[in-house]
């Protein structure tokens, strides 16, 4: 075989890898939180959440993308086992949009559709204009390394070697291995099926071995999601479980019945396929469609089996090992589409441990319980770890290629961290407190402790608002927040002033004054953290820009 075939052949793969790549990728910076939401909302029941999975996957052109995705979610604790089995068995049949695109020949049409989506990205201003574009180009890449490859192996049939090589490609077992070690390389069933395509269109490949070599695919398809879990939590485990297991079973029924009635498969295939292109196409969609009838009633047994080959439970930390993060640590599941909701699910989880560590140090400020003090500086040492995590996981995704709508949100998240990183530190202060109040046996006074409780609870609601705005993301609760804001306010100059009545009076002392003030004070400043969090969350696109730049 001649050095130019070979060249022609590198270089059309090539460009195919790089279109699906930059189509797949452009899509998922486009569309990818949308898509996202979809899977999150829709994946109630396992036939929804299949449904969601046929479109996200046809979509973005990559059942791995929707899988790693899945995987990721599970690791969040956004979507439990059962759920998972729906998109990823969707997926499965997604995946098949490809090679089905692939099939219908575009390759004439590549240069305009190219033509095109380069003069929308050099002439358009709006970013979300320029990555639709990328997509076009994406598209017409894809198409045009299509057309060099098929050119290509035009060449090849004049190779005697090379004929007699792919004719001796007999064997089921081996034709499943190598689509099985292609996929596994490749990292793309949709690459692999597409090749097999154009070698069975040039007459290059026997029909019924590429039945065999799709089998191969599907297995291998599988390798993305395993090695993306390998860091992740149990569950994460097994979700990538579900779809080899899926895989795999599915894969071993269908080889049993092409060894049992191969010829009658190939004549049903055959009389709804114009050519050997749409042939291989049709196998390719129906092999994944008559998987999921067969396995879909059985999920849960998937999800069981799964389970069994990851067993056992996640490990509970203790000591200085608790000081880890539980969404974006060691045990993540790192995916630009997931990062940010990982990033919002962390934040919130370090919310709640500032949340918590103010009522307890106001409690231990009332009962000057020395563990309760203790605890109250250990916690603070935990979320201070969580602040710089947090930002070093922030800077570090800020250089992926995350969805358009998720980079707007990344210079909000600097400032929550801060914030909420603050509410802990007040936390610290009032234990502080505490801790001169028992040293220095001072006394605060009924009426003294009852506007405390007042003041914490109006501080608490400030909270709890907030935090709600900052997970669904919405501004209802912005009003209520600001009413609440100002309240805590007006409670501090009118506990100031009433501190200084009761100190005319002789009814506290200087000691307890200072301890009171210094508390209401830290209050007052936690709902000013607090309301910065839900501002952050309500910068305009323009304050986004300033606050990433």
């Amino acid at each position: 075989m001649s050095m130019s075939i070979i060249f022609s052949l590198a270089g059309g793969l090539g460009l195919f890898l790089f279109g699906m790549d930059l189509m797949s990728d452009s899509i998922e910076k486009v569309a990818g939180a949308k898509l996202r939401r979809i899977l999150e909302i829709f994946t109630s029941n396992r036939f929804a959440g299949m449904l969601v999975g046929i479109m996200f996957t046809g979509i973005v052109q990559s059942s791995s993308a929707c899988t790693v995705m899945v995987v990721s979610f599970v690791n969040s604790g956004l979507m439990n086992l059962y759920q998972a089995a729906g998109v990823i068995f969707g997926a499965n049949i997604g995946t098949t949009v490809t090679s089905q695109l692939v099939s219908f020949n575009l390759s004439e049409y590549a240069p305009i559709i190219l033509l095109v989506g380069v003069c929308v990205m050099l002439f358009s201003k709006s970013q979300k204009v320029k990555k639709i574009a990328e997509v076009i180009v994406g598209f017409g890449i894809l198409f045009v390394g299509l057309s060099t490859m098929s050119a290509a192996m035009k060449d090849m049939k004049n190779v005697p070697e090379v004929v007699n090589l792919l004719a001796s490609l007999k064997n089921p077992f081996m034709g499943t291995l190598v689509g099985f070690l292609l996929t596994a390389v490749i990292q793309s069933s949709s690459v692999t099926v597409s090749i097999v395509l154009l070698l069975a269109t040039q007459g290059l490949l026997a029909l019924p071995i590429t039945l065999y070599i799709i089998l191969g695919c599907n297995i291998g398809s599988c390798c993305t999601a395993l090695l993306a879990s390998m860091a992740g939590k149990k569950d994460a485990k097994r979700a990538a479980m579900i779809h080899f297991l899926f895989n795999v079973i599915g894969t071993v029924i269908i080889y049993i019945i092409l060894l049992v009635a191969e010829e009658p498969v190939i004549r049903l295939i055959q009389s709804i396929s114009a050519d050997n292109g749409r042939f291989v196409a049709n196998a390719h969609t129906g092999i994944k469609i008559f998987q999921v009838i067969v396995l879909f009633p059985f999920a849960r047994q998937i999800v069981k089996l799964a389970s069994l080959c990851v067993p056992g439970e996640e490990k509970e930390t203790t000591g200085k090992e608790h000081y880890q993060l539980k969404y974006i640590g060691e045990n993540a599941v790192f995916n630009p589409a997931t990062a940010v909701v990982d990033v919002i699910r962390e934040l919130e989880y370090m919310a709640g441990l500032s949340g918590e560590n103010l009522n307890r140090a106001m409690d231990a400020l009332t009962s000057l319980d020395e563990e309760e003090i203790a605890k109250v500086y250990e916690v603070e040492k935990h979320i201070n770890f969580m602040n710089h995590s947090i930002t070093d996981y922030l800077v570090k995704i800020n250089q992926s290629t995350l969805p358009i709508e998720d980079v707007k949100k990344l210079g909000a998240l600097f400032h929550v961290a801060n914030d909420i990183e603050r509410i802990g530190d007040l936390a610290e202060n009032i234990a502080d407190a505490a801790c001169q109040r028992k040293e220095g046996n001072i006394n605060i006074s009924k009426e003294a402790r009852r506007e405390l409780g007042e003041m914490l609870e109006e501080v608490n609601a400030i909270i709890g608002y907030t935090m709600e705005m900052f997970i669904k993301t919405d501004d209802e609760q912005m009003k209520e927040i600001i009413r609440l804001e100002k309240l805590v306010d007006d409670m501090e100059k009118q506990l100031q002033r009433a501190h200084v009545d009761r100190l005319t009076k002789g009814e506290c002392t200087p000691e307890a004054g200072m301890v009171f003030l210094a508390v209401i004070s830290c209050l007052e400043r936690v709902s000013d953290h607090a309301t910065n969090i839900a501002f952050s969350i309500t910068l305009n696109e323009e304050e986004q820009d300033m606050a990433n730049a």
